[in-house]
């Protein structure tokens, strides 16, 4: 490690969450002076609230099908993990002193459950190591000569850096400082940029109010979901959501959330389909809704054969025709294969993540924009997207890592 190569050279970091810390780490290491700057009271708002119920750092799968998460941008994704994949961000929360273990799922979690912790450490190491963490130090673009300005608690600073690094986040949960405030700035600059997208969000359905009422909040515990866009891109997958009162949400619904949001902006609605008893194959579920129920209710005999109660007997209620009820055939195929009709995504700002941003043609290989010589971008600012597993923090880390080693690189060829 050449701690000499930054001597002199002073590097401002925009966005204190994981990217931006990241870089500061890499940079720090290189010996050069990092400033870091964010608007909030504090750093890694989002990583802490991301560590609520247990932080999912990083997911255990094989390196190719990890890779295949990030979907349509894998092919740009990759090299940023080939560096620093799942196995070095576990050793390197391990150099933290933050053991990890792998879950029943496959995710990767801090043996305590939380993010404080892993967190508290690395700002200390990274303070050691000569970064400054400036909080309540908005950044608001730049000046005509080219330097940097910041609302700040005493007023408006102007401060001048020999490079910058961008990690500001995407554009969901803005009250923890991803705003996507920065979007015009870079684009009025000749920054090719992709419009921000909500990702891993949930979806509105024209519910009727007495369903809505009824079981909104209620979980659909291993369900099948499949969808097929116009687009030929499909998902088939079991797992979990939640019916709300404007829809439906949680992890199996963000797995697919891409599709079905692009579904929606190409056809005005997306129809999804779910398996209500996907342990099941449709002729066992004709067998058992064929099966003579004297004097009970239909209601009562599905309860009673399939165990068709509650939100999942409230949903094939409200997604399938009254006729459909009176033919056993088409009654059992519901089960297996009940449409479910999207209209919209929910806002930006009640997603996990967003989609869009700096477009990775915009960017150089050292993460630099081409159009800004010595500004560079990593994080969720950056035009890709995956789903909840630990994979965003994941890409985040790992980009925020290049785009600091990108840096300081560009900076000792100077």
């Amino acid at each position: 490690m050449d701690m000499s190569v930054g001597e002199g050279r002073a590097v401002a970091v925009m966005g204190g969450g994981p990217a931006g810390l990241m870089a500061a780490e890499a940079l720090t290491r290189r010996g050069f002076a990092v400033d870091v700057y964010d608007a909030m009271p504090s750093v890694g708002r989002k990583f802490l609230l991301a560590g609520i119920g247990g932080l999912n750092l990083t997911h255990s799968e094989p390196y190719p099908a990890f890779v295949g998460r990030y979907g349509e941008r894998a092919e740009q994704v990759e090299p940023l993990l080939r560096d620093f994949d799942a196995d070095a961000l576990r050793a390197w929360a391990h150099g933290l002193g933050v053991e990890t273990f792998v879950g029943s799922s496959g995710r990767v979690f801090p043996k305590e459950m939380k993010a404080a912790p892993l967190l508290r450490a690395w700002l200390s190491r990274l303070r050691e190591a000569g970064a400054r963490i400036h909080v309540r130090h908005r950044w608001l673009g730049w000046n005509a000569d080219g330097s940097l300005k910041f609302d700040t608690p005493d007023g408006e600073l102007v401060v001048r850096a020999d490079a910058t690094l961008l990690a500001l986040g995407g554009g969901s949960w803005k009250k923890l400082g991803s705003d996507g405030r920065w979007l015009p700035w870079l684009a009025e600059r000749g920054v090719d940029i992709a419009p921000l997208l909500p990702s891993n969000c949930g979806f509105d359905a024209d519910w009727s109010e007495f369903f809505a009422d009824k079981f909104a909040g209620e979980p659909l515990k291993s369900v099948g979901l499949s969808f097929e866009g116009g687009d030929g891109r499909a998902f088939r997958r079991v797992g979990e959501c939640v019916i709300t009162k404007s829809g439906i949400e949680g992890s199996l619904i963000y797995a697919c959330s891409a599709l079905l949001r692009d579904e929606i902006a190409r056809a005005g609605a997306a129809t999804c389909y779910l398996d209500l008893i996907p342990a099941w194959d449709e002729a066992r579920v004709l067998a058992e809704v064929t099966h003579p129920r004297g004097s009970r209710s239909l209601s009562s005999h599905l309860q009673s054969r399939l165990n068709l109660k509650g939100a999942r007997a409230g949903m094939l209620r409200e997604c399938l025709d009254k006729d459909s009820f009176q033919n056993p055939a088409a009654l059992a195929a519901a089960i297996k294969r009940l449409p479910v009709k999207l209209t919209a995504s929910r806002p930006i700002d009640e997603a996990i993540s967003t989609a869009g941003g700096v477009c990775f043609s915009a960017l150089d290989e050292r993460q630099m924009l081409k159009a800004l010589p010595g500004v560079f971008c990593a994080g969720e600012m950056l035009d890709w997207e995956a789903p909840t597993g630990g994979y965003l923090l994941t890409a985040c880390f790992a980009s925020g890592r290049a785009a600091g080693l990108g840096l300081a690189d560009w900076l000792a060829s100077k």
